[in-house]
């Protein structure tokens, strides 16, 4: 029990840990709402799901890069594998994820048509995957601001 507390105990303390996951968080919990706010109903599955906006994935890359940035330094190797880390992550979920989501619209309306009849019933395929770059901008500006008052609160306080 000793261990898991100090476990706890060392992850609090990390300064980057914590601005990570309250980036995280909050990126998937301002889905649930706006989600809320568009379809008039709420539902605590958008917190699970990926895509929508902000993106949690912008939002998680982001504080995890200022977080490196702003303790080890802008010129310590560790920032410089984090941005990358970063770009691609941000490049993937405006590129890669995007276009597998729009394809799975595509394929959603040809199933429709396909099986309109009834007698057949085809599991949808899940359209939201990626992001527009909006929605990666926003949860990479979301990151920033959490982490600099994050900083803020351990360091500067």
């Amino acid at each position: 029990m000793a261990s898991i507390y100090s476990i706890v105990v060392s992850l609090l303390s990390n300064f980057t840990f914590v601005a990570v996951t309250f980036s995280w968080f909050l990126a998937q919990s301002i889905k649930v709402v706006i989600y809320w706010i568009i379809d008039k109903e709420f539902s605590l599955w958008h917190f699970f799901e990926a895509g929508g906006m902000p993106s949690a994935h912008s939002a998680s890359v982001t504080a995890l890069t200022l977080g490196i940035a702003l303790t080890l330094g802008w010129g310590s190797p560790l920032f410089t594998v984090s941005l990358v880390f970063a770009l691609i992550v941000m490049y993937d979920a405006t590129g890669v994820r995007r276009a597998a989501g729009k394809q799975a619209e595509i394929l959603n309306k040809i199933v429709d048509d396909i099986y309109s009849n009834g007698k057949v019933r085809i599991e949808k395929l899940k359209e939201i995957l990626g992001h527009d770059p909006i929605e990666v901008f926003a949860g990479a500006v979301l990151a920033i601001i959490i982490t600099l008052i994050t900083y803020y609160a351990y360091f500067i306080r």
